[in-house]
């Protein structure tokens, strides 16, 4: 028992910390300069200075930044958080909706929409954005509506012949990524939605990873497949991104708690998990790292700062639900390593920004800060404090 007091008390101390950063720094620094305050929505990127970078606008940086102010929100921050959603709300509906219920993909810096068709990765997110702000009252009425059109459309024009969704940059080569998050978007929804399309939405991308994406060989959960979902030719065809072996664990484990009896995905879930603190963990820089071969040997060194986030939830999602005191303790203790490896990563002059790649020789990547991450960042830190370590931080 005095084990697990120590490494909660770590865990709290980390938690304070970045909870600190996320209220003080990070939220005001992204609503005051992140926001495009004269033109609406949100900018890619804040350079290391501090200044807006002017770029073309994904439509998922869109959702991702609606996301991170409604979770603000709900975390208790005491900033604009409202005002942050309904600026970014008001500009993805009004400038990416396409009149089919899709979302554009990307508008130009010049302002029109990127004439492409419609990815799968940019409707999760719109999904995603929708249904987070809709659990606070923070979405407008028809959200809902917007959502179950998305999913029609799916259904209706972007079946696989072998399962699940198309709509790739490429869609000779099928992608697991994608469907992970309409997962992550479809637990959201039903959360607040039970009676709608959410629940065999669920379960049909459960089904097709634990069928498709998870290969026989060596149970790692894998990227990109040929439009068969075989394993696509080549080096991508076996890469393994500890990342997503984290980031899948969760969602499989807060899937299984959710259909009572299936301890066999929670298996799954853990195995994966394994697999990422196994292979997937650089112990002289005290990071996970971005990619695998088969063989489990890193293929490639330089890291990205969302790994450690998909790290530490996956750890606190596991620990949250483990019967079992020892391993409990263990996830614990990861989720302990992973805060440290985060924590690398915000440690900037300017408060409030962080750095996204870390290369081999543990030099950084000079670049700006993409805001893609912070949907990372603060999702990471909402799992993080429904620890009873961090009861009384909130």
């Amino acid at each position: 028992m005095h084990q697990a007091s120590d490494v909660e008390a770590q865990l709290a101390g980390h938690g304070e910390r970045l909870l600190r950063w996320l209220r003080d720094d990070a939220l005001p620094l992204w609503w005051a300069v992140g926001a495009d305050h004269a033109g609406g929505g949100f900018h890619e990127a804040i350079d290391l200075a501090g200044q807006p970078v002017r770029a073309e606008r994904r439509a998922r940086v869109q959702a991702r930044q609606i996301f991170t102010y409604a979770v603000a929100g709900e975390l208790g921050w005491t900033g604009p958080w409202r005002e942050a959603v309904a600026h970014g709300l008001d500009y993805f509906i009004g400038r990416y909706r396409r009149p089919d219920g899709f979302f554009w993909n990307a508008l130009r810096v010049t302002g029109e929409p990127a004439q492409s068709a419609p990815y799968l990765y940019e409707q999760t997110f719109a999904l995603l954005a929708l249904a987070t702000a809709s659990a606070i009252a923070a979405a407008p009425p028809a959200a809902e509506v917007m959502a179950e059109a998305i999913v029609a459309r799916l259904y209706a024009e972007r079946r696989g012949a072998a399962g699940g969704f198309t709509g790739f940059p490429d869609e000779q080569v099928y992608q697991s990524d994608p469907h992970m998050h309409l997962l992550e978007a479809a637990l959201a929804w039903e959360r607040i939605a039970p009676g709608g399309p959410w629940r065999r939405l669920a379960d049909e991308v459960v089904e097709l990873c634990l069928a498709r994406f998870i290969s026989p060989r060596n149970g790692a959960l894998l990227e990109y497949f040929d439009p068969t979902w075989a394993p696509a030719k080549g080096a991508k065809g076996d890469a393994i991104w500890p990342g997503h072996q984290f980031e899948w664990a969760g969602l499989l484990e807060r899937w299984a708690l959710a259909r009572e009896g299936r301890d066999d995905v929670r298996a799954v879930a853990r195995r994966l998990y394994d697999i990422g603190m196994r292979h997937g963990i650089d112990a002289a820089r005290g990071v996970a790292v971005f990619e695998l071969a088969a063989d489990f040997s890193v293929r490639e060194p330089t890291t990205r700062l969302w790994v450690q986030t998909e790290w530490l939830k996956a750890a606190m999602i596991l620990a949250r639900s483990e019967s079992e005191p020892e391993r409990r303790r263990r996830f614990l203790g990861d989720a302990v390593a992973a805060a440290k490896a985060l924590e690398l990563f915000l440690g900037l002059p300017v408060r409030g920004l962080w750095r996204d790649k870390l290369q081999g020789d543990g030099t950084w990547i000079d670049e700006p800060a993409p805001a893609s991450s912070f949907y990372h960042i603060i999702d990471a830190l909402r799992v993080l404090l429904q620890s009873p370590a961090m009861r009384g931080h909130r």
